[in-house]
């Protein structure tokens, strides 16, 4: 590579030949690929859903995250941000739609990310009016609470899946080990951007030994089609207001891991602030690409911070992340690929997502130590994280407010440390050192 490809490869909008993106988009892609389908396994085992409906909802997250981070990259009016960020489906959600599908059916789960998808792409259009109220230390909580939210969840893959009949079997439980421990034995041992693929490492040898053990069937591959794409409204949506209320304060809660990472890349990527623009195209993308995954049936597809890459090797070019886009688009558009990935045991994806979801918790408590440790920032976190985590152990104790309220904050954490966060956020002094003095 010419030392002006490699300059233009650090740059926004450095001309690089197309030989030489195909190999860092598609490093960038790997690195988040696991993350970006383990929430669709996770959610369409815990509602019941079959091989074939999964397969289908993977080959469409990968066309519809491909057409998003494209939007993302190259803004369609005030929509996208025009910055490197590729997009995904969100573990943000996992929690609250392993409660609303199986209470309220999966066509509810698909209404509710259509409707939040909306709002929170209107809201995104006009960001500049409210992001002041998702100050550091709510976004910090917010993602903390994220993180504890999705260790049961985590867990839960591990032993086999929920509802397994062979839950907690020492086969799961060997299986799970083996993958987190390749996980781990990679991410120790490998070089430079490769760590970033240690998590596919695991996948791929976890789901060897699966094979050997005999756990993997492959009902459904001989009759896949070459290639197909993405039905509309494959699923019938039904639109249950308690399941949109849930899930849209989640999508409240996603607007502020947006402007997170957001803010996160144009600092570490590009070495600047992220301007009001830039944060207004990509909650607006967030929002109406998630409606737009919807509408086929899919799960909603956000900003993707587990991509740490282009923070480690500095590669923002944004044809070089275009052209993993387009892999993403095409390796959708092949049936065969979804079904196959479909076909991966729970607890495969349990060793892979256990120590992602631990890093999670470890980047909300980081986020919470940049933000300091004044006395208002220790009220915030600690308050809102205590009721958050605290009373959806005890959902009785919300037995008194009304069933909408219920099934809202009961058992969803997060929501409820999103709620507490931005109320204390309000009413706090700015400055309490100097009403204690």
């Amino acid at each position: 590579m010419k030392n002006s490809d490699i300059n233009n490869i650090y740059k926004l909008d450095g001309k690089v030949p197309v030989s030489k993106a195909i190999p860092f988009g598609l490093q960038h892609i790997l690195a988040m690929f696991v993350a970006n389908i383990a929430p669709i396994i996770i959610v369409s085992s815990a509602c019941g859903l079959d091989t074939t409906e999964t397969a289908r909802l993977i080959q469409t997250a990968m066309i519809v995250a491909g057409i998003g981070s494209v939007i993302q990259l190259y803004p369609i009016w005030k929509v996208g941000s025009g910055l490197p960020i590729v997009m995904g489906i969100s573990f943000t959600f996992v929690s609250v739609f392993c409660f609303v599908g199986p209470t309220y059916g999966y066509g509810a789960i698909v209404g509710a990310v259509i409707i939040g998808g909306i709002i929170e792409g209107i809201l995104g259009l006009f960001a500049k009016y409210w992001v002041k109220l998702i100050s550091p230390i709510v976004a910090a909580s917010v993602v903390t609470a994220i993180g504890f939210s999705l260790l049961s969840v985590g867990a839960t893959s591990f032993g086999g899946g929920s509802g397994a009949e062979d839950f907690g079997s020492a086969k799961n439980l060997i299986l799970g080990t083996i993958t987190l421990v390749c996980c781990i034995g990679f991410n120790i041992f490998a070089k430079s951007y490769w760590k970033q693929l240690s998590v596919l490492f695991g996948l791929i040898v976890g789901y060897i030994v699966a094979v050997c053990m005999g756990m993997v069937e492959f009902f459904g591959m001989s009759t896949a089609q070459i290639v197909s794409l993405p039905q509309i409204l494959p699923i019938k949506p039904t639109f249950n207001i308690g399941a949109i209320i849930s899930v849209l304060v989640i999508f409240l809660v996603s607007a502020t891991e947006t402007i997170g990472d957001t803010s996160a890349l144009a600092s570490s990527g590009l070495n600047r602030e992220v301007s009001k623009k830039e944060l207004t195209g990509s909650i607006a993308a967030d929002g109406f690409v998630s409606a737009l995954s919807g509408l086929f049936g899919c799960l909603p597809i956000t900003s993707f911070s587990q991509r740490g890459t282009c923070f480690n090797d500095k590669v923002v070019n944004r044809f070089t992340i275009f052209t993993g886009c387009v892999i993403m688009v095409l390796a959708g558009l092949f049936p065969m690929f979804g079904t196959l990935l479909a076909t991966l045991p729970e607890a495969v994806l349990g060793g892979c997502t256990l120590m992602m979801f631990g890093n999670i918790v470890i980047s909300g408590l980081q986020m919470i130590a940049k933000c300091g440790f004044s006395q208002r920032n220790i009220i915030i976190a600690a308050l809102s994280l205590s009721i958050g985590l605290g009373f959806t152990q005890v959902p009785e104790i919300f037995s008194i407010f009304p069933q909408i309220i219920q099934n809202v904050f009961a058992e969803n954490c997060v929501a409820v440390v999103f709620l507490v966060s931005i109320i204390l956020n309000l009413v706090l002094p700015k400055n309490m050192e100097a009403h204690k003095q």
